[in-house]
Parts: C-alpha cells; sequence; structure tokens
C-alpha cells in the first residue's frame, strides 16, 4: 500500500517548485517506509527466550533430555514466527538503534541523489523514516555556514508530530515552506541556476 496518494504526492510537489522559486537553494524531499529491516530481531529474541526454557524444565519437571530440546526448539520457532511481521520486529529495537539507522539512511540518500554536488553548495534534504518516526534535515555546506545550528529543529519536531497525528501530507508542506523561508532568507533567488534536482516527492519502501 502507498504511503501517499496521487494527489498528495502532487500537493508536495507544488510545495517544493513553491518554496524554490523563492531562492536558489535545492529542496528535496524522501520519505522512507522503514530505513533497515530489522530480520536479526526476531530469531534473535527466539533465542535468546530459548536458551532459559532448560532450566525450569530440568529442574520442576521429569522431561527427558530429548523432550526439552523439542520444547526448546518448538518454542524458538513460534517466537520467530510471531515476532517475523514488520510492525511486530521493530517494536522491540530500541529507539537509538533505529534513530542510527534512519540517519544512516538519510545520509546515504543525501549522497544517492547528489545533494552535495549542487551549484553552490545549498542543497537541502527533508528525510522521513516511517518505521522509526524519525525526521532528518541534512544541508550542504553552503547552508550549513549561514543558517545557525538548531534551526531545523523545531521544523523537525513539527514533521514528526504531523506524522503521529496522521497528518504527513500537511507536515511535509509546512515543513517545506519553512525550509525554503529559511533558504531564501540567506540565498534569494538567482536565475542563473538550473533547478538541478527532482521536485517530486520520493517514496521509498
Amino acid at each position: 500500500m502507498s504511503l501517499f496518494s496521487s494527489e498528495e504526492e502532487r500537493r508536495v510537489s507544488d510545495a517544493i517548485t513553491q518554496a524554490e522559486r523563492k531562492t536558489s537553494g535545492e529542496i528535496v524531499v524522501v520519505v522512507a517506509a522503514r530505513s533497515d529491516t530489522y530480520l536479526y530481531v526476531p530469531p534473535l529474541i527466539g533465542a535468546l527466550v530459548s536458551l532459559l526454557v532448560p532450566w525450569p524444565l530440568i529442574f520442576f519437571t521429569k522431561l527427558d533430555v530429548e523432550s526439552i530440546y523439542l520444547a526448546q526448539l518448538a518454542l524458538f520457532l513460534v517466537l520467530t514466527g510471531l515476532l517475523l511481521p514488520p510492525a511486530v520486529r521493530t517494536v522491540f529495537v530500541h529507539q537509538r538503534i533505529k534513530r542510527l539507522h534512519a540517519r544512516r539512511r538519510a545520509v546515504e540518500q543525501f549522497v544517492a541523489l547528489n545533494l552535495h554536488t549542487t551549484t553552490g553548495h545549498t542543497g537541502v534534504l527533508i528525510f522521513v523514516s516511517v518505521a522509526e518516526r524519525h525526521v532528518e534535515i541534512l544541508a550542504d555546506a553552503a547552508i550549513d555556514t549561514m543558517v545557525p545550528q538548531g534551526t531545523w529543529k523545531s521544523i523537525i519536531d513539527d514533521l514528526t508530530a504531523a506524522f503521529a497525528d496522521g497528518k504527513p501530507t500537511d507536515g511535509l508542506v509546512a515543513a517545506i515552506a519553512a525550509v525554503g523561508a529559511h533558504l531564501a532568507r540567506h540565498f534569494p533567488p538567482d536565475t542563473r541556476n538550473a533547478n538541478e534536482l527532482p521536485d517530486h516527492l520520493i517514496v521509498l519502501p
């Protein structure tokens, strides 16, 4: 199922186009369904829990070794299967680890989409990782030297809240406008600069 309808994607694209008319900066928006599969989580939890099974069975039952082993194996398989759905296994990952994965994928997208090669080094990436509930705003060198540290925090907080409230499109449109306002303040339009990066919303699995 798509994260956004075609109409919602059009709203985001229009917001990018509108914001870039007021600045020589480039804004790219990427929304990823998740930043990692976390497929290691179900077997890891299953194995850890299964390792505890033999001890109470040894001390409090008269089961033989083969029966205890089969119970251990069965528990491992059942737990692994129950934890396998993406929404379930993600819950068991610590927020710090999810944040690290989201940040890594944001940096990967910044490089993959060539935001670091724009004329004047004025590219900005708005990156959202839905499963991790994490937002990153990455700016190229020229912007970092002009925009004070911490400038993006309120935009990130508002966008994160919008996704949590089930209003992702409204949140993205507002975030794009806010980022565009900061860019316009420091990097006014320059007719010599072509539109170097895509204006459409990029949605990743």
